[in-house]
């Protein structure tokens, strides 16, 4: 399976940068609310750890506002980490990259902040809660965890509605029908999305203190989470 995650994300390199400004009609508000979360010094040179970085657009988001942070970025799709690669070029001493599963990869190091989005969502619940317990040894004391990540509905009425909002706005946005239809494609293939409450349940079960939903447009969540 995970593999075959790989290369499909691999495969949408291509266009998967300018997918996400159509795909998240809240693209700004999400990014934004992520990044007031974070309580260190903007000059500090933070430990960051991106999990299913992809070409890195959240990490670029930190960079913007820590530009002094060091970056582990870790993803399984090798293309997409050639992408982000290249936009980090210019900082060749704050970035390092992992090719790998992110839940096999362990490390001595320990990070203030770690930093998922559009990622976990993949994983079985079981999963889910296993990387929140890893995530949460990764951190040092005081460190923070933020995640990016699509939402179960809590009923299907919900989950219903929700979907066909964003039917609507992607088609207003620009999206054609064969983009649309890819991403249906792949959302039934490889989503399995947890509920809000789940997910807020899991976290605290992992260890963590101060946890919330810090903003939610649809079924787009902002979860933080601190050590």
């Amino acid at each position: 399976m995970t593999e075959t995650i790989a290369q499909a994300f691999d495969d949408s390199v291509a266009y998967y940068d300018d997918w996400m400004r159509v795909a998240l009609p809240s693209y700004d508000g999400i990014f934004a609310a992520a990044l007031e979360q974070i309580p260190f010094e903007k000059s500090v040179q933070i430990r960051v750890l991106d999990l299913g970085a992809g070409t890195g657009l959240f990490s670029w988001q930190v960079l913007e506002e820590y530009p002094a942070a060091m970056f582990t970025l870790c993803d399984l799709a090798p293309k997409m980490l050639e992408i982000a690669r290249g936009r980090f070029a210019v900082y060749p001493d704050q970035f390092t990259y992992r090719v790998e599963d992110y839940r096999q990869m362990f490390t001595d190091q320990k990070f203030d902040l770690v930093i998922s989005s559009l990622s976990i969502h993949h994983l079985s619940d079981e999963d889910k809660r296993t990387l929140f317990v890893h995530i949460h040894s990764l951190l040092d004391d005081g460190g923070l965890f933020i995640n990016i990540d699509q939402i179960w509905g809590p009923t299907e009425y919900w989950q219903t509605y929700y979907w066909d909002q964003w039917l609507e706005k992607v088609r207003c946005s620009g999206a054609s029908e064969e983009q649309i239809e890819a991403s249906i494609q792949r959302r039934k293939t490889y989503d399995r999305e947890a509920s809000l409450a789940d997910q807020l349940e899991w976290l605290g079960q992992a260890g963590f203190s101060q946890v919330d939903c810090v903003y939610k447009h649809a079924f787009i969540g902002v979860f933080c989470a601190f050590k």
